[in-house]
């Protein structure tokens, strides 16, 4: 191989504070609020970053061109984070965007995501997700890919060496330290507790927004079926979306200290002893009249 090609599929959400919602297409309006990119999406492409950084410096990949390309699919608004990406140090960017992708659920973005990647980058080595982006969690969107790409994949990753056309990871499952192996090209997911990102600063931002290599590709471009419209064809369908609220009751004692205590312990006995961590009754207190 004369070159590495190094894939991260990031995504654009909303911050916590604005979720708009449309009640009618059940989706988000993503194109009204505020976003950024997904935490764990951007562990991801800090993972990518430091992994294409330790193979320059091997002696065995002088020799080869390491190269990151971020993948992003939504509104046009999308390309920041494509932006971000680049002022973090990727080579290129692609935007998918398309009213025909809108609305799509897990299995429809994998397969667009996989159309796209083959498309643009059809002998890629290694594709970078996150483990679960925020405004879904639901930690579909990488295995799904990796089944569209038919390549082996794991996920929650923590630490990873490419090596002589295969790659060695670790991860932690069900509290036990895996050790694993896989044949490139291959997909791994990355959990937002490692990989910490590095602070892009200002003046590199900017340089990014004025040049970069980014891509806007349509349905059309990565030779989406012209009958799939996401909304429709995706099977998830959300009945439902609200938020939970807290609700407290407050309760009044009134009276003597002595009634009152003993109304106190009467209704609340096991939580007050839990909380003083001893079997509490109310004999063993001393209460004055």
């Amino acid at each position: 191989m004369d070159k590495i090609e190094l894939i991260v599929c990031i995504k654009q959400v909303p911050l916590v504070s604005e979720l708009p919602w449309d009640p009618k297409t059940k989706t988000l309006r993503r194109e009204m609020a505020e976003g950024m990119m997904d935490p764990a999406a951007k562990h991801a492409l800090e993972a990518a970053l430091q992994i294409r950084k330790v193979m320059e410096e091997k002696a065995v990949a002088g020799k080869k061109k390491i190269r990151i390309t971020v993948i992003t699919m939504g509104p046009p608004m999308s390309e920041e984070v494509l932006r971000e990406a680049l002022a973090m140090g990727a080579d290129s960017g692609v935007l998918l965007t398309d009213p025909r992708m809108a609305g799509a659920d897990t299995l429809i973005t994998s397969k667009i995501l996989g159309a796209a990647i083959k498309k643009v980058r059809p002998d890629f080595d290694l594709v970078f997700c996150g483990s679960a982006a925020s405004d879904s969690e639901t930690g579909q969107v990488g295995p799904q890919l990796a089944e569209e790409l038919d390549v082996p994949a794991a996920a929650y990753v923590e630490r990873l060496d490419i090596e002589n056309g295969h790659i060695r990871i670790q991860r932690l499952c069900d509290n036990f330290l895996e050790t694993l192996e896989m044949d490139l090209p291959a997909l791994v997911t990355i959990p937002p507790r490692t990989f910490f990102p590095r602070h892009v600063p200002l003046g590199g931002l900017q340089q990014s927004f004025e040049g970069g290599d980014v891509r806007t590709l349509l349905a059309a471009d990565i030779a989406l079926s012209p009958d799939l419209y996401a909304a429709k064809a995706s099977p998830t369908k959300i009945v439902n979306v609200f938020s939970p609220t807290a609700e407290k009751e407050n309760i009044r004692l009134r009276g003597a200290a002595k009634k009152v205590v003993e109304e106190l312990f009467r209704r609340f006995e096991d939580r007050i002893g839990g909380a003083a961590g001893k079997d509490l009754k109310i004999s063993d207190l001393k209460i004055p009249e």
